[in-house]
């Protein structure tokens, strides 16, 4: 069984994604395929076509979602002990060594990941060159264009 790691704010988006997709969605696209079916001939009726392939997506991800909550594994850092050690679900600030370029960022399950947030999967390159990294730690980190490296100077275990 694959556990799908998340923080609780994940969690509970995924929640109300799967409660919009059950109760407001699917009961549009149900209306729509039957509005569609009283236009006549299946086979030429784009509109039928159209509310089929959208409901296939809508149960697809009704599916994954329900999948993946079930499977969950919730990882809450604010309960934990800050001892400066990289973990799923720690906000990390690191300096660029060459640049003194600061940035911040959260490492979060894949779902929750959005880079413009500065949330990044735990899966991502930075973020499994950070893991069980510590504070003052130097480390490089392999990007396409080419080694950077970086010192860890915050590391935050914060909701």
């Amino acid at each position: 069984m694959v556990q799908y790691p998340m923080t609780a704010k994940g969690a509970d988006a995924l929640r109300k994604e799967l409660e919009q997709l059950m109760n407001v969605l699917r009961p549009e696209i149900v209306a729509a395929i039957a509005e569609a079916r009283e236009h006549g001939d299946l086979k030429e009726n784009a509109e039928y076509h159209a509310a089929r392939e959208q409901q296939g997506f809508c149960e697809g991800r009704i599916q994954d979602v329900e999948a993946k909550l079930s499977n969950a594994q919730i990882i809450d850092v604010s309960k934990l002990t800050n001892n400066g050690k990289v973990i799923f679900g720690t906000t990390v600030t690191i300096v660029n060594v060459e640049t003194d370029e600061e940035v911040t960022y959260k490492i979060v399950g894949d779902d929750e990941s959005n880079i413009k947030l500065n949330l990044i999967s735990v899966n991502s390159p930075i973020a499994r060159g950070l893991i069980g990294k510590m504070l003052d730690d130097e480390i490089t980190i392999k990007t396409p264009g080419g080694a950077i490296e970086y010192e860890i100077i915050n590391v935050q275990y914060v909701v």
